[in-house]
Formats: structure tokens, C-alpha cells, sequence
């Protein structure tokens, strides 16, 4: 027996604080009767339960990491009818990305049907730490690397600490590559921290998460994550 939330979550349907605002709202069924209290248990194997109409059908639960290429939005639909992250993968789950990458970003992003697992990356307080590998304009300085590590001012808010690196420069060319790890997944985060000090971002890509990286793949690329890694995510989580 699991709580009712979990299921749903579990499902690939949505979250666990959205499958219990659905419950409080009074849109789940379980064997034909509305439930609205949140510490419903269910068994998955017996028990019908239907969100908003829809019957639960409980999936095996699966995890990706795809190379994802620029020009590709991180989402299972678009109206624009632009390529999507889920056109790259073949699975017969309802799988969605976990977090995003910008339109024009490239690099790893993960994939799932689990709601729950999902949740718990995203969620702020778990600080996972993503590399990123930018081109830049220019060539930045020893002051500008402390204040990228330091923290900028976006939103009236400072970025929490970071550590930035330049790989290298082309004095020639007027541009720099460097290697920029954060914590957190404010919206175009990165972009917007190299252009708040004057070195705006040519291109971008996402070398790592956590302790993944996209060793022996190429852009368009993926493959299942292992019963260890989704285990070790699950423990970066708590």
C-alpha cells in the first residue's frame, strides 16, 4: 500500500504537490469514489484510480540522458511544431524532461516517467551541480572569474556561489571558453551571469549533472541511465 499522491507522481502524470492539489481539489477517483484526503492508501495492483477522468495506468518506471542539440526545445510538445527532446528518444512511456535547457543550449538533460524522482532534482533545495562550457565574447579577467564565483546580481537576487574557469583565449578572435559549474537552474541562468559582466555567451552547452557527463555520445544521441546512477541521483536528492 502507497500513499495516493505517490501513485500518481510515480504514473509519470505529474508531481507529488501537484497530485495532492488535484486530491484537495477533488479530481481523483479511487474504485469509483472521490477522494480528497491526502493520506489515502492504495494498492497499485488492486485499486482503480482515475485523475481528472483519465484511469492511472501505473508504467514501469525508466530513465534517460540525452545529448541534447541546440535548436531542440525541452519539452514532449510545441506549437510551433519545433523539434522537442522527446523526438529523440524511443520509449513507450509518456517520458518528460527533468528541468530545461534553452532553445539554443546543447548538452545533457535527463528524462523520465517518474514524477516523484523528478521532483526531488528539480526541487532548489538539492543543489545539484551542472557544468557548463561557454563561448564568450571577449577575455575575461581574474576580477570578473571572482565575480562569476562570488555570485551576480540577477533579479535582485545573487546567484548562489560558483566556480568559473577559463580553458582558454583567442586574443585574435576576441573570444574565451570557460568552464562555469552552478548550483541552482534560475531561468537562462548562465547567459545571463556572463552577460551581467560584459562577456556575452556565443554558444552553450552542458557538459555535466551531478556525476554524469555525455561520455560517448553525440548531439541527438541518448541512453538508459543504470540502476546505480538513478540510485546515486536518489541520493543526491536526500
Amino acid at each position: 500500500m502507497e500513499r495516493l499522491q505517490k501513485v500518481i507522481a510515480q504514473a509519470g502524470i505529474t508531481s507529488r504537490r501537484k497530485a495532492e492539489q488535484l486530491i484537495t481539489e477533488g479530481k481523483v477517483k479511487v474504485n469509483g469514489s472521490i477522494v480528497t484526503e491526502l493520506g489515502t492508501k492504495v494498492d497499485v495492483s488492486q485499486d482503480e484510480v482515475i485523475v481528472n477522468g483519465v484511469p492511472l495506468e501505473k508504467e514501469e518506471p525508466v530513465y534517460f540522458l540525452l545529448y541534447k542539440p541546440t535548436g531542440v526545445i525541452s519539452s514532449v510538445k510545441d506549437d510551433k511544431q519545433r523539434k522537442v527532446v522527446t523526438d529523440y528518444i524511443e520509449a513507450e512511456q509518456r517520458i518528460y524532461p527533468i528541468g530545461r535547457l534553452d532553445y539554443d543550449t546543447s548538452g545533457l538533460i535527463l528524462l523520465t516517467n517518474d514524477g516523484e524522482f523528478a521532483n526531488t532534482l528539480m526541487h532548489p533545495k538539492y543543489n545539484i551541480s551542472k557544468t557548463y562550457i561557454a563561448k564568450i565574447e571577449g577575455i575575461p579577467d581574474r576580477q570578473i572569474v571572482r565575480k562569476l564565483e562570488r555570485g551576480i546580481m540577477l533579479d535582485d537576487r545573487k546567484t548562489a556561489p560558483a566556480k568559473a574557469k577559463v580553458i582558454k583565449s583567442d586574443r585574435k578572435k576576441g573570444t574565451s571558453i570557460v568552464e562555469l559549474t552552478i548550483h541552482e537552474g534560475r531561468n537562462r541562468q548562465v547567459r545571463r551571469m556572463f552577460e551581467a559582466v560584459g562577456h556575452p555567451v556565443i554558444k552553450l552547452k552542458r557538459e555535466q549533472y551531478g556525476f554524469l557527463n555525455l561520455q560517448g555520445l553525440n548531439a541527438g544521441e541518448y541512453r538508459e541511465l543504470k540502476p546505480h546512477e538513478v540510485k546515486q541521483l536518489r541520493e543526491l536528492g536526500k
